[in-house]
């Protein structure tokens, strides 16, 4: 690939975070699967939010939180996703921006409110989130700018944002305007529950060879495959996918290609605090490495770095920089 003045350009889901810890008996009243991430509308997060204790809000979205883990990691990152000219809006575009991501996307000026992804926090760290998309499920491919995909090394899709048409429409053109330019395109799966969603299309998308590299975690893999072998799966995305990451919590990751596995173990961990965005730093820190083109065990001893830092703290945006701790670590000079 020829130079980029981004290293990544992710396209996803503008939300803002709002986290508060609670108890499991809190999930049980309010029928929330452990873990999961739930799609809701406006009535369902107005009684979740009034069911949290005392929260933080800060910008989040999986790809954005990609973005500013990235940017802390010395990166060039920049962003696409749509919000709404009101309070919520506002917040996202100064969060993000102060990461050191850069963030153009304009701001609708009516329709659906800013998301919002209420997140609780169970005592074991465990995150579970329901998600009012609002404005950021109107990405529109008129969002895509050729020259902004064209001048990044990477264009990176977030898989929850594959639910709304237009959108679709969106990161379709964006890859086409990728590999027309000699760039990569790179695709996380989300979630199991959007892959048991879009799983024949996810499938289309890295068979046709639109997507380059793929990040998933051992659940996604399982449901992408249908299939509770772990091993088995990943022979198929073997035979499936250009290049893989796929993450297995304090099993470690892996690297995989069709002539490889790269393995490397998870980073140790003195407490887990919540597991908001760790698959998401993971991508950042493991990104952060390939665009520099480091070896495969390094780029994902980077992703380790990065997931172990954020599961140790509330929320999905690394409390200090990145690059510090992989200059400690002597992964980046």
């Amino acid at each position: 690939m020829t130079s980029s003045a981004l290293d990544v350009l992710a396209i996803g889901n503008a939300i803002v975070d709002v986290l508060s810890r609670a108890e499991e008996d809190v999930l049980a009243r309010h029928a929330m699967v452990k873990g999961g991430m739930a799609l809701i509308d406006e009535t369902r997060a107005e009684e979740v939010y009034a069911a949290m204790g005392p929260g933080t809000e800060a910008s989040g979205g999986s790809a954005a939180n990609t973005a500013a883990g990235i940017a802390s990691l010395g990166g060039r990152a920049g962003f696409v996703g749509r919000v709404k000219a009101d309070t919520l809006g506002t917040v996202f575009g100064h969060d993000i921006r102060a990461a050191g991501v850069a963030y153009a996307t304009a701001a609708a000026a009516d329709g659906p409110a800013t998301a919002r992804c209420l997140i609780l926090v169970t005592p074991d760290g465990e995150r579970t989130m329901n998600t009012y998309l609002g404005a950021a499920q109107h990405l529109t491919i008129a969002d895509i700018h050729a020259g902004e995909v064209e001048s990044a090394a990477i264009t990176y899709l977030e898989g929850y944002l594959w639910d709304p048409p237009p959108a679709k429409e969106a990161f379709l053109a964006a890859a086409r305007i990728a590999h027309g330019a000699g760039r990569k395109v790179a695709l996380t799966l989300s979630d199991a529950f959007c892959v048991d969603r879009y799983r024949g299309e996810f499938l289309e998308l890295i068979r046709a060879g639109t997507v380059d590299l793929v990040f998933c975690n051992e659940g996604e893999l399982k449901s992408l495959y249908e299939t509770a072998d772990f091993d088995a799966a990943l022979v198929a995305l073997r035979g499936d996918a250009k290049e893989a990451v796929v993450t297995r919590s304090e099993k470690g990751a892996s690297f995989v290609t069709s002539g490889a596995v790269v393995s490397v173990p998870a980073h140790p961990v003195a407490k887990v605090v919540d597991t908001t965005g760790a698959g998401d730093l993971f991508a950042a820190g493991f990104l952060a490495g390939y665009t520099r083109a480091l070896d495969p065990a390094t780029a994902l001893r980077l992703g380790a770095l990065a997931a172990g830092e954020i599961i140790g703290q509330m929320g999905a945006r690394p409390q200090r920089p990145l690059i510090d701790l992989a200059r400690e670590a002597g992964l980046l000079s």
